[in-house]
């Protein structure tokens, strides 16, 4: 839990009451004499890019940079100028002058997709003046910025009010004397804190990209927890040349001026880049870990912030040697990440609400017309359910302790949460939950490397169907593994029941250019018709330019209407015998350009006229095209219903209401039943044959008595 110096008081008892056995400090926090003697465990927060002003000021071109571009402007005659950092936050960003980045700045006609000359343009005060434009040319500047306020702490001075708190800078450690210094700090710190048992990195070197913008309307510029680009620097852009033999240009991170987030389909060039960074960063972590570790502390990896380069699902994290993953949670997939990271001894989520006056989202919190006791409780509900499937080691909180004080529901609330956790960690300790034995593959561009997420938070990806889909199967009694386009052609797909590829059109999810190779659509046809099951959402498989859309069209005798099938006809749905496959209270959304192409798919729902589930034979196996999905209890209830029906398994217990899930642990002869609502619930419970009614009040957790006798 967190400790504050000044209260110190209510910091030991809110200890004592919910059974800490560990205090850390937070962002713009000290811990005090008397809190480091209590006799906790102590955590202590270390950033090892932004904690270095004096030094940054000395060796100012060692600051973290990116690329950025211009405004889009319309020449008007044959003379343009423009103002590189109009529309940016000035305290974020400073244009990097220097040789080696100035020769590296492009100006492209947009307009004819041309690069210009450097005799055609001039930088003088900020500005690119271009001779000889075309008019009505539409023209940028990619170019390069040093980032002179480190992100993180820029959000908590916004959020939290730090005032006259000096900014923070980030350092480059690829710069060689960065390296040396940041090696000398790291001993110094570990010689400075002595009583400290677990050095907490925030996260490492890289933040998630997020470019904010001077116009309040347009504060959000561009945000991609998953994006590599602050990793770009000069020096990092001539030893990728040296090591990989071709250059890197700003184009290339700029990509026609859309940026290329982690929802596009990966060049073989961003691949290189992420492999390239990845190494460096592993590398060099593993030096300042080790140096934790001669002290005889652990070191632990805050995963949310600065983490890029550090994927725990990477081909290179292991090497670190980090002691434990601390992952921020706000939902069920999050946790999961979190649990399934076999590489380190130690799996810790930090709980949500943060103990900040106001949300991310900006919503009152610990202030006027907060609920945090609420929030806590939703949130809970949600990380809840998967640790019933899979669990961690241990919970925490973070943020300014004192904002407790006038929240006592809050401090209850977390009692609860805790009690719950400490009785699903004693049930997995004695076995796994019965599980159905269905084996999901989640197929997309990115394979294992984004295994349970996306790029962020659910609420910075809830406009992903994937993410929905990910957010259900947290919970659900299935085995879950992520494959990419590459590992499905090479056999991958021979140890899963059904293939799962969601998402919308061209994006890396449903795969875009991918579907291009001939092999990938063999392997899967052939995977599907010796008798696996393929289950499409949205736009699956989908790749405009043939005969079809969907690449598998022919197979799940659907496809997504374009203008190409304007005069031609289709067949006219009707729901085939059964009517119950979608349950009330599920509610799937439609497309509209749904198309049947054959007149054997069977239509098992749909509304007003769209298609919204169908299924299809081939060969021995089956494909399935859902139209969409939302998260939701009832919608996950849905899902694990189709997930039965298809595969033929079945469960072992069961449950009349969708708010409700069950667990079976059978090592312990134990039945759970989770009430992920915030109402009371009544419900009859179906387990081993048996049933029985319940009423379990909002949010409870409850070891059904007597025992189940199931094995």
């Amino acid at each position: 839990m967190p400790g504050e110096t000044g209260y110190e008081a209510l910091t030991l008892s809110l200890a004592k009451k919910w059974g800490a056995d560990a205090i850390r400090d937070s962002d713009g926090t000290a811990l005090s004499q008397e809190i480091l003697g209590s006799g906790l465990a102590v955590y202590s927060t270390v950033c090892p890019i932004r904690e270095h002003n004096a030094w940054i000021r000395q060796h100012p071109h060692c600051r973290q940079q990116t690329v950025l571009m211009s405004e889009p402007v319309i020449a008007e005659g044959e003379r343009l100028v423009i103002p590189l950092l109009q529309g940016y936050r000035r305290d974020q960003f400073e244009l990097n002058l220097s040789t080696g980045s100035l020769r590296r700045w492009q100006i492209y006609d947009r307009t004819a997709g041309v690069l210009l000359p450097n005799s055609q343009w001039t930088y003088q005060d900020g500005c690119v003046s271009i001779r000889q434009c075309i008019p009505y040319h539409t023209y940028t500047v990619n170019f390069f910025v040093y980032r002179v306020w480190e992100e993180i702490s820029m959000y908590n001075h916004l959020t939290n009010n730090w005032g006259d708190r000096e900014h923070l800078m980030q350092l480059d450690p690829r710069y060689p004397e960065a390296q040396d210094y940041l090696r000398g700090w790291m001993r110094t710190w570990c010689e400075q804190h002595p009583q400290t048992d677990i050095v907490r990195f925030t996260s490492l070197f890289y933040n998630f990209v997020w470019i904010w913008g001077e116009n309040p309307r347009l504060s959000n510029r561009f945000t991609d927890w998953a994006s590599y680009d602050y990793t770009v620097s000069i020096a990092a852009l001539d030893a990728f040349e040296k090591a990989y033999g071709y250059e890197m240009t700003a184009e290339d991170f700029i990509h026609f001026g859309k940026r290329c987030p982690t929802h596009c389909s990966p060049s073989a060039k961003k691949r290189d880049w992420m492999d390239f960074t990845q190494i460096f960063v592993c590398s060099f972590a593993a030096e300042l870990v080790a140096i934790v570790h001669e002290y005889g502390k652990k070191a632990y990896v805050f995963y949310d912030d600065s983490w890029v380069g550090m994927e725990p699902y990477g081909p290179y994290f292991k090497s670190i040697g980090f002691d434990g993953l601390i992952k921020c949670v706000f939902s069920g997939f999050e946790a999961r990440l979190c649990a399934g990271v076999r590489s380190v001894a130690t799996h810790e989520l930090r709980l949500h609400p943060y103990l900040f006056p106001v949300g991310l989202g900006g919503a009152p919190t610990f202030a006027p017309g907060g609920r945090p006791e609420r929030d806590a409780q939703d949130y809970w509900m949600h990380v809840r359910r998967a640790l019933l499937r899979q669990t961690v080691d241990r919970l925490g909180l973070g943020g300014y302790v004192h904002l407790t004080q006038a929240y006592p529901a809050f401090v209850e609330a977390v009692s609860d949460i805790l009690s719950q956790f400490r009785t699903i960690c004693a049930l997995h300790a004695a076995g796994s939950p019965w599980k159905s034995g269905i084996r999901i593959g989640i197929l997309h561009a990115w394979g294992s490397l984004r295994t349970w997420t996306l790029s962020g938070h659910f609420h910075e990806t809830h406009m992903h169907t994937l993410i929905h889909v990910l957010e259900a199967l947290s919970g659900l009694p299935v085995d879950v593994s992520f494959l990419n386009f590459n590992e499905a052609k090479a056999g991958g797909l021979r140890g899963v029941d059904v293939i799962l590829n969601a998402g919308s059109e061209g994006t890396a999810w449903s795969g875009g250019d991918a579907w291009d190779d001939v092999e990938l659509v063999e392997a899967v046809t052939a995977w599907i018709h010796s008798g696996g099951i393929f289950l499409g959402i949205e736009a699956p498989a989908y790749r405009a330019g043939s005969m079809r859309n969907i690449r598998l069209a022919e197979i799940l005798g659907v496809d997504l209407a374009d203008a190409s099938y304007a005069c031609s006809g289709s067949w006219q749905p009707v729901i085939c015998g059964d009517t119950d496959w979608i349950p009330a209270g599920t509610a799937i959304p439609a497309k509209a350009n749904v198309i049947l192409l054959h007149s054997d798919v069977r239509v098992l729902a749909a509304e007003n006229g769209n298609v919204l589930l169908t299924e299809r034979s081939f060969g021995r196996g089956k494909a399935v095209y859902l139209s969409g999905f939302r998260y939701s209890l009832e919608n996950a209830a849905f899902l694990m219903q189709l997930l039965y029906r298809e595969t033929g398994a079945a469960p072992i217990a069961s449950c009349s209401h969708p708010a409700v899930e069950c667990t079976v642990f059978p090592a312990s002869r134990q039945l759970l039943a989770a009430n992920n609502s915030d109402r009371t619930v009544q419900a009859k419970l179906s387990v081993d044959g048996k049933s029985m009614s319940v009423a379990l009040q909002p949010y409870e957790l409850r070891i059904i008595d007597p025992p189940c006798a199931v094995t």
